[in-house]
């Protein structure tokens, strides 16, 4: 794993945490996208050299509906640069930790994406992250 790429953040209402995060970054989103696949809405917000994702559900039935449901509005994940996502998935079962999807999956800001169990993690959902290929 090459850097932390993103913290994501599950909120409620995306107009009003875009509102928020605004002031708390002293600048605007930017960059704003729906993962259909994943039931989502996201913002981005950069914070320094670091990335902030917002994570709204677009329907009831979807994980981040569900995580709201049962935690609350917070941290969501924290998402993992790198550089071969389908070696580092190997790697990590090799390793004993229990991966949630094995194939990697488009995610939101042009990337593949494949989730740790939080069960295998300290209770923490990790995401791993890859630039996909233009």
């Amino acid at each position: 794993m090459k850097k932390i790429e993103h913290i994501g953040i599950a909120v409620k209402n995306m107009d009003d945490s875009n509102s928020l995060f605004s002031k708390l970054f002293g600048a605007p989103e930017y960059k704003t996208e729906t993962v259909e696949s994943e039931g989502v809405k996201t913002a981005f917000f950069k914070c320094g050299p670091n990335k902030i994702e917002l994570l709204e559900a677009t329907n009831p039935d979807s994980p981040i509906a569900k995580f709201i449901a049962k935690k609350g509005e917070g941290i969501h994940h924290i998402a993992f640069d790198v550089d071969d996502i389908e070696a580092e998935i190997k790697r990590l079962k090799a390793e004993g930790f229990v991966v949630l999807n094995d194939t990697p999956k488009p995610g939101a800001d042009n990337k593949l994406v494949a989730f740790l169990h939080p069960k295998s993690t300290n209770g923490v959902l990790i995401e791993l992250c890859q630039e996909r290929p233009a």
